[in-house]
């Protein structure tokens, strides 16, 4: 066996000696975030998060809810997906998050097997998000009871229990909620200052050049 002290005493780097195993180590704490992709999404509240979070240093997976490998906005934008819900595992992943957008909150909703795994991760205390019309299917579901949350105000009747705020994102528990597009990178930002920190969430904001929603 080599000595770990030899190598220290005689100026070796581990990850010389064994290049794999740094990797396998920075995997193996790598957060990861699995974003569902339905027809008619909408784009900007998804690939912000996408975007953002993956500079922060996060694994992000797109995910189509079909079997196709392209999904088409709800502004005739293409995506290329990651993988196919099929292809998933959830397992593996630390939060879910579901954009909003017209159909695709609706397209999102139906899909019964992604909601079993929406029930799942909230039951077993693992994060959850929704921005726009999302966080409706959150209310649908009786996971804003007592919450603080938000979404796009004519989707406020919706949010079946919650205290529903103005705010541009409410983190309540392990349940994040924001209101549309124009509070996506407040969604993003929330997500990575959870995983990674405020101190680097900050650092990203300063980074793009984001001053913060102003109050109306």
């Amino acid at each position: 066996m080599i000595s770990l002290t030899f190598l220290w005493k005689n100026g070796i780097n581990v990850a010389d000696i064994f290049p794999n195993r740094e990797k396998k180590e920075r995997n193996k704490q790598m957060k990861k975030i699995a974003v569902f992709f339905g027809e008619g999404y909408e784009e900007i509240e998804a690939l912000t998060v996408v975007d953002i979070c993956r500079r922060c240093g996060l694994e992000v997976s797109m995910i189509s809810i079909t079997e196709e490998g392209m999904v088409r906005g709800s502004h005739g934008i293409n995506v290329q997906m990651d993988r196919t819900f099929s292809e998933a595992e959830f397992e593996t992943y630390d939060m879910l998050v579901l954009p909003g957008g017209m159909p695709g909150t609706k397209n999102l909703e139906a899909h019964e097997e992604l909601m079993a795994q929406v029930d799942a991760f909230y039951a077993a205390g693992k994060y959850i998000g929704a921005i726009c019309a999302a966080p409706s299917i959150f209310g649908h579901r009786g996971i804003l009871k007592g919450r603080n949350a938000c979404s796009y105000p004519s989707f406020e009747s919706h949010l079946e229990g919650a205290e529903v705020t103005a705010g541009p994102v409410e983190i309540s528990d392990h349940v994040v909620t924001s209101r549309g597009m124009g509070t996506a990178i407040d969604f993003a930002l929330a997500i990575a200052g959870i995983f990674c920190g405020e101190e680097k969430a900050a650092e990203m904001a300063e980074s793009i050049v984001y001053g913060g929603n102003r109050k109306r």
